[in-house]
């Protein structure tokens, strides 16, 4: 698997991908939960929505808002299969790995965490 830094490095180079950012209601509800509960939602979220060989809906089952999980798998490209093979060189048609389930939690989880940080900056 590919090393977080250079793909989140890469991922910010893409116009599309550069386009998903933390709003206020997203970072207030981050606050609100605490970073654990958040990882522990996208924990749920990757295991049911993209970890199956043939997810539900693949390509359309990530919702462009309604929970900071779901923004950052847009921005990270961890939103279905094709984008987590493209961005990620993580194979189609198989069921996700736990290893590759614990790297796509990482790199979701260090998107929200650099949002978090370089929103108060702003």
């Amino acid at each position: 698997m590919l090393k977080i830094n250079e793909v989140l490095e890469r991922l910010s180079k893409s116009k599309f991908r550069n386009s998903f950012h933390l709003k206020e209601q997203d970072k207030k509800y981050i606050k609100e939960k605490g970073l654990s509960k958040i990882e522990s939602h996208a924990r749920d979220f990757i295991s049911k929505r993209l970890a199956p060989k043939n997810p539900l809906n693949d390509g359309k089952q990530t919702p462009m808002k309604g929970h900071p999980v779901f923004i950052a798998e847009h921005a990270t490209a961890t939103c279905c299969r094709n984008c987590l093979y493209k961005w990620h060189h993580i194979s189609k048609n198989k069921e996700l790995s736990k290893e590759e389930q614990e790297y796509i939690i990482t790199i979701i989880m260090t998107w929200i965490k650099k949002e978090l940080v370089s929103n108060k900056e702003n």
